[in-house]
C-alpha cells in the first residue's frame, strides 16, 4: 500500500457518515496566530470525503446528504438561518446533461476522413436540454484566442460570421507566450491571464456570435491543469436553467494537443505558425480549408434543483451591511474507476476545505461579541460546473450587493504545514490586498504575489460573480504556486503542489491522516482577521483605479 500523502488508501468504513470523531492520529496543533483550529479543520475534510456522500455532485443523493450535513453544522453552530424564506437554502435551477457513446464524430477534409475518439482525441458535452446532439458537415474555423475586447484595442473577429460554424480557439489569451516571445502585444497582462483566458469566456462568446460548437486546444501550461482534468467531468455538463433565446451551443469542449495537431496538417495548415499570428492584434480568423465536422451524440439532460446553502451572524448595529465568506460543497460525484478501483471523487482538498474554512471562521466570531455587521456563511453549488451556484446568487442576492462590502472566498488550501508567506491572487485589484500585507505581518509572514498567474485562478472560484458586480474580494487559495514553508522552503511547497496536481478533481483527492492543516489554519486566519477588523469598523475597501471592476460599484459611506 502506497503512503504517498495523496495516495494513502483509507479504510472508508472508519470514516462513517456524519462523524466528526478525531482522526487516528496525533493530536494537530491548533493556530498560532488566531482562533482557527486545524484538527477542526481536519476534522470536517473527513466527514466531507466520505464515501457516503458519493463525490457530492449536484442534483445526486450525495447533495441531499451534503446538505443535510451542512445544516446541521450550522445549527450546532447558533446561526441564524439567511436563506429564502426564513430556512437555510436558496434554490438553485440547473440543467444537468450526459453526454452517450458517440454514433458519429468525424472530420472529413479534401485530403482525408478521420473518426475522432471521445475522451482520447476530444472532450465533449453539451448543455442544451434537448436527446440528440446531431451537426452535419459543419465547418470549421480557427478564432485564434476569440477575444473581443475593445478596451483593449484587440478583435480577433474581424466581421467574421461564427453562424453555423465550429469555433476553435487557443486556450489563455494573446500574452501567454509573453516569456518566450517579444512579439506579444502586452495588452494582457503578461502571463497573468485575464478573463478572456477562461473557457467559460469562449464558450460565451462562440455562443453570442452564432456558432454552432466551440472547441479549445488543450495546452496543459497556458489551462494551468492536464488532459485528467478536462476530461473529469465524464461528459457531465451542468447550466443554470436559461431562457430560449440565451442558450449556449450545441456542443462544446476541448482538442487535445496531438488531435488539434493533426487536424490542422490534414486541413493543410501549420498550427505552429497560427499560433504565432494569434498573438498579433491584426490576427484574422482563418477558415479550415474543405474542414467539416460530423456529429451524432446521444445526450440525457434533466431539470433539477440544487441547493446553496446560507447562515448568518446579524450586526447590532449595521445589520444590513453584510460581509460574506464562502466556499463551495461540491465536488465531481462518481466517475471512472482509477488503478485502485475507487470511483468516488471526493474533493477532499477541492473544495472540502474551504467549507471546513468558513465553518470555522463562523465558529471564530460566534465566540467574540456581536458584530456591528452582519456576516454571511456560505456554501455554494456547482462551483465546479462553471461557478453557478454563487453566480445564481449574485443574480439574485439574497442580501443587496450594493451593501455587501467584501466577500472573502475559500478554494483549496495547501496541507503541507506553515508557511513563511500567503499567496496573493489577482495582485492590483483592491484595498482588501492591503489589509492583508499587514495581517500577514501580524503572523510573521510576507505577501507573495501568485507565482502561476497563467493559471488565471482570479476568474476560477466563486468570488468572481461577486467581482463582476463591484463586491470588493479576496480570494485565498493554495494552487497559485508554492508557498516558501518552514519546513522544507519552497522546494517542499513545490512538491505539495506537484502531488496535489496530480489529484485535483481525481479519486486520490481523498483525506489522509498524513496531511498537515496548519498553514491552511494560518491562512484562514488572516480571512479572521480581514473580516473582524470589517465588521467592527465603518470601512468600505475600494477597488484600485486600473482595476475591471471599480466601475461596477459606487461606494457606500
Amino acid at each position: 500500500m502506497k503512503t504517498g500523502q495523496f495516495s494513502l488508501k483509507l479504510t472508508m468504513a472508519a470514516v462513517f457518515w456524519g462523524s466528526l470523531l478525531l482522526p487516528p492520529h496525533a493530536a494537530i496543533a491548533s493556530s498560532v496566530t488566531g482562533p482557527v483550529s486545524a484538527q477542526k479543520l481536519s476534522d470536517f475534510v473527513r466527514a466531507l470525503s466520505v464515501d457516503d456522500l458519493e463525490g457530492r455532485a449536484p442534483g445526486t443523493a450525495g447533495e441531499t446528504k451534503t446538505i443535510a450535513w451542512l445544516i446541521r453544522q450550522y445549527k450546532a453552530l447558533d446561526l441564524e438561518p439567511a436563506g429564502e424564506n426564513g430556512g437555510w437554502t436558496q434554490a438553485v435551477p440547473l440543467i444537468h446533461t450526459k453526454m452517450g457513446p458517440a454514433r458519429q464524430l468525424q472530420i472529413k477534409t479534401a485530403y482525408s476522413a478521420f473518426g475522432l475518439q471521445q475522451n482520447k482525441d476530444i472532450y465533449l458535452t453539451s448543455l442544451r436540454p434537448v436527446d440528440t446532439i446531431t451537426l452535419m458537415n459543419a465547418p470549421m474555423a480557427f478564432v485564434g484566442y476569440g477575444v473581443s475586447a475593445p478596451e483593449r484595442g484587440w478583435d480577433d473577429f474581424k466581421g467574421f460570421d461564427l453562424k453555423g460554424k465550429i469555433a476553435v480557439f487557443l486556450v489563455n489569451d494573446p500574452d501567454f507566450a509573453a516569456a518566450s516571445d517579444e512579439a506579444v502585444s502586452g495588452k494582457f497582462g503578461g502571463r497573468a491571464m485575464t478573463y478572456y483566458g477562461r473557457w467559460t469566456y469562449k464558450y460565451e462568446e462562440a455562443a453570442r456570435r452564432g456558432a454552432v460548437a466551440a472547441l479549445i486546444i488543450h495546452d496543459t501550461m497556458a489551462a494551468g491543469y492536464g488532459w485528467n482534468t478536462v476530461t473529469a467531468p465524464a461528459g457531465e455538463g451542468y447550466d443554470i436553467v436559461r431562457s430560449s433565446g440565451d442558450q449556449p451551443v450545441a456542443l462544446q469542449g476541448w482538442l487535445s494537443a496531438d488531435a488539434a495537431r493533426n487536424l490542422f496538417a490534414q486541413a493543410g495548415l501549420d498550427l505552429d505558425d497560427l499560433k504565432k499570428q494569434a498573438r498579433r492584434s491584426d490576427f484574422k480568423p482563418v477558415l479550415l480549408p474543405d474542414t467539416f465536422l460530423s456529429a451524432d451524440l446521444p445526450l440525457r439532460y434533466q431539470k433539477i434543483t440544487s441547493y446553496n446553502v446560507l447562515g448568518r451572524i446579524k450586526g447590532k448595529k449595521r445589520p444590513d451591511e453584510t460581509i460574506m465568506f464562502g466556499a463551495h460543497w461540491d465536488a465531481y460525484g462518481i466517475g471512472a474507476a482509477d488503478k485502485e478501483g475507487r470511483t468516488i471523487r471526493s474533493g477532499a482538498i477541492d473544495d472540502g476545505i474551504g467549507i471546513a474554512g468558513v465553518l470555522e471562521l463562523a465558529h471564530a466570531f460566534k465566540r467574540g461579541p456581536v458584530p456591528d455587521r452582519s456576516l454571511v456563511f456560505a456554501s455554494w453549488t456547482a462551483e465546479e460546473r462553471g461557478l453557478l451556484g454563487s453566480s445564481y446568487y449574485a443574480e439574485h442576492p439574497l442580501y443587496p450587493l450594493d451593501k455587501t462590502v467584501a466577500n472573502f472566498t475559500i478554494d483549496v488550501l495547501q496541507t503541507a504545514g506553515r508557511a513563511k508567506d500567503v499567496l496573493l491572487i489577482g495582485a492590483g485589484q483592491n484595498d482588501l490586498e492591503t489589509a492583508l500585507v499587514k495581517a500577514a505581518r501580524d503572523q510573521d509572514r510576507v505577501v507573495t504575489p501568485e507565482l502561476l498567474p497563467e493559471r488565471g485562478l482570479f476568474f476560477r472560484a466563486d468570488h468572481l460573480p461577486f467581482a463582476r458586480r463591484g463586491v470588493p474580494v479576496l480570494l485565498m487559495m493554495g494552487m497559485a504556486g508554492a508557498y516558501d514553508l518552514r519546513s522544507g522552503g519552497r522546494p517542499a511547497g513545490e512538491k505539495w503542489l506537484s502531488d496535489y496536481m496530480k489529484c485535483y478533481h481525481q479519486t486520490c483527492d481523498v483525506w489522509s491522516p498524513l496531511l498537515n492543516f496548519e498553514g491552511a489554519a494560518e491562512d484562514t486566519d488572516l480571512l479572521y482577521k480581514l473580516g473582524y477588523d470589517l465588521a467592527f469598523s465603518n470601512n468600505w475597501p475600494e477597488w484600485q483605479p486600473t482595476s475591471e471592476f471599480k466601475a461596477k460599484r459606487s461606494v457606500q459611506k
